[in-house]
């Protein structure tokens, strides 16, 4: 699966793939593989190898992070916590990278809401034909024990939803669409 990841601003190109029982991880011309467990209600424990370029050999040893994740309930962006440092993220789920010019990629054309990583949608918001202001929030998923708001990026009315309370998700599924006013 690959992310759009927006940390403090900066926007990252991420492709995340399970692989033996863990994650391959990419950024650009760099790979990990990284084994994660969650250690309680919304702490991840990581152990992470980097691979060696051009190899299927893991690089140095692994290096162990814990990692807290929440959702801040004014901006609806995840926050995740390395020791003391707090990073808001803007995580966007994609089957493929937007072209320069795609409409959506622009916010000209339909907002299409995505579950930004596996789990059960516990509220409906809206119905198809509602309106929708900026910032609404029109579905909310729950994923390791904490509810995450999908909100609508602009003004418009909920044109088609795809999914129903209770139902589970996988990262990247398409939810719901949303026309532009």
């Amino acid at each position: 699966m690959q992310y759009d990841v927006a940390i403090n601003g900066q926007l990252k190109q991420v492709t995340v793939v399970r692989r033996n029982g863990g994650f391959a991880v990419s950024l650009g011309e760099r790979e990990w593989v990284v084994d994660a467990a969650q250690v309680e209600g919304h702490t991840l424990s990581l152990l992470i190898e980097e691979v060696t370029a051009g190899s299927l050999d893991r690089g140095a040893a692994a290096s162990s992070r814990e990692i807290s994740i929440a959702t801040d309930p004014l901006t609806g962006q995840f926050v995740f916590g390395v020791g003391p440092v707090r990073l808001p993220v803007n995580l966007n789920a994609r089957r493929t990278w937007a072209r320069r010019g795609d409409e959506a990629a622009n916010g000209s054309g339909p907002q299409r809401l995505v579950a930004p990583m596996p789990g059960k949608v516990v509220r409906v918001l809206g119905a198809p034909g509602d309106p929708v202001a900026h910032r609404q929030p029109v579905i909310v998923i729950e994923a390791m024990k904490m509810e995450n708001e999908l909100r609508a990026s602009c003004d418009g009315t909920l044109t088609e939803v795809l999914v129903q309370e209770g139902q589970l998700v996988e990262a990247g599924m398409l939810l719901a669409i949303i026309t532009p006013a």
